[in-house]
């Protein structure tokens, strides 16, 4: 049953977002902003550049991603769209999962954008394994969305939840944001072995995703 009421949600979001393209063009507005102004203040040419290049990536895509996620719920507080959800049969956890799902890919378009801009400005070239890249990128952005979206959930009855969220979700978020920075450096630096960390954000991703689904009940009929 879980399965065609989250896709519902999911095209319902994605058919919003292709109408309005909100937390796209605030979220590519955003990364190319922090991309450009950390190029412009780090020398591309140098090693280390290499080095921080990971850290830099993942905080862009994080800030960015924050933007989206403040407004993931406000479409479905207008008309009392939420209540209605409430009452229908449909399980919570399809409304998380199609939510969570939806802000996923609307990060990934991001991601896609931004990462071959990303490549041009730091003059980048992966020593390592780049095609791990693949992998560090999805099982990050999943622990962010879907983290994001719960917290969003639960903030979005106060009266300041664009600053609530950040307060609650980057605590939570930096052992994934830890992993991304170290697998992603380890990657385009062959330094280390980025095998144990992508283990880490997989293990995380598990852990995070199926309390949000067991929490979501609670969090979606609180008054």
């Amino acid at each position: 049953m879980t399965r065609p009421f989250a896709l519902v949600h999911l095209a319902k979001d994605l058919r919003l977002e292709w109408r309005s393209k909100d937390a796209l063009n605030s979220m590519l507005f955003f990364a190319l902003l922090v991309v450009v102004l950390f190029s412009l203040a780090f020398d591309p040419t140098q090693a280390a550049s290499r080095r921080i290049a990971g850290g830099i990536l993942s905080v862009a895509i994080l800030f960015a991603a924050v933007m989206a996620l403040n407004q993931a719920w406000a479409r479905e507080l207008r008309h009392q769209v939420l209540d209605a959800q409430r009452m229908t049969p449909a399980p919570a956890s399809s409304l998380f999962i199609g939510k969570a799902v939806a802000n996923f890919l609307f990060v990934t378009v991001i991601e896609i954008i931004l990462a071959p801009l990303f490549a041009i400005f730091y003059n980048l070239h992966p020593i390592g394994q780049g095609w791990l890249l693949a992998a560090v990128l999805p099982l990050g952005t999943w622990a962010l969305v879907v983290n994001g979206t719960f917290f969003a959930a639960l903030s979005i009855r106060t009266r300041n939840r664009e600053l609530m969220l950040p307060l609650l979700l980057f605590p939570i978020f930096i052992p994934a944001l830890l992993g991304m920075v170290q697998a992603s450096s380890g990657i385009l630096t062959g330094e280390t072995d980025p095998g144990l960390w992508i283990k880490f954000l997989a293990g995380y991703d598990v852990i995070f995703t199926t309390a949000s689904l067991l929490l979501f009940h609670i969090v979606l009929h609180a008054e």
